[in-house]
């Protein structure tokens, strides 16, 4: 089943609650905080997830692009996200394994993100434990770059991987979805897809997701 995952990055925060509605098709709601020291931009936290959780429903995809997320990753499972993601490469090993425990003891999916320089060997230490990994085909922190395909021959070998290891673990790619984007990724193994600005800036919110979500 293919997922598609709104970023809300790409939402316009003065009326925030309608625009979340706007996209209550969907599978998931993304949702990506930024530090400012582990990619330039900064974004939201806690206590948007807050209130985001207050007013949906929809499970809620954190992306935390933060540096040493063990610090913060149980937090965000504790205040309203279903799933949290962070990225291998911003935490020592016996972090982000700590990480991973943080969330599964708040109940909750947790999740391992690459960079695309990052090979696909870096889950291996922790791939029996992730529920989730994604696959950046731009470089994080800012939206509405150009997909990286380049990406692709990473998406296939993770699809190897977890189709040998953890079957159960979502692929999720981030970053220049749209519905051709979309095609070249399920074909290559992915099953959720975050798309923000091809979304919202779309006429009808939810026709836009029915035809990435059929892209494949």
């Amino acid at each position: 089943m293919i997922k598609i995952a709104p970023s809300l990055l790409s939402a316009d925060f003065t009326r925030l609650r309608d625009e979340i509605d706007s996209v209550a098709t969907a599978d998931y709601l993304h949702f990506d905080v930024m530090d400012g020291v582990f990619v330039p931009n900064i974004s939201i936290g806690l206590p948007v997830l807050e209130a985001v959780r207050a007013v949906t429903e929809m499970p809620i995809d954190v992306h935390l692009m933060i540096t040493q997320p063990s610090r913060y990753a149980a937090r965000f499972a504790e205040c309203g996200a279903d799933i949290v993601t962070f990225h291998v490469e911003a935490d020592s090993a016996e972090n982000i394994a700590r990480a991973i425990a943080g969330v599964h003891s708040a109940g909750k999916r947790a999740g391992l993100a690459l960079k695309p320089a990052t090979e696909a060997d870096a889950v291996l230490p922790y791939i029996g434990l992730l529920d989730m990994i994604v696959v950046m085909t731009v470089e994080p922190g800012f939206g509405g770059q150009k997909f990286m395909s380049g990406q692709m021959p990473k998406l296939i070998a993770l699809r190897g991987m977890l189709d040998e290891k953890n079957p159960l673990c979502e692929i999720e790619i981030d970053g220049g979805v749209n519905p051709d984007t979309a095609r070249l990724c399920i074909e290559n193994g992915a099953n959720v897809l975050v798309a923000g600005s091809d979304v919202f800036r779309a006429d009808d919110r939810a026709a836009r997701i029915e035809a990435i979500k059929r892209a494949g």
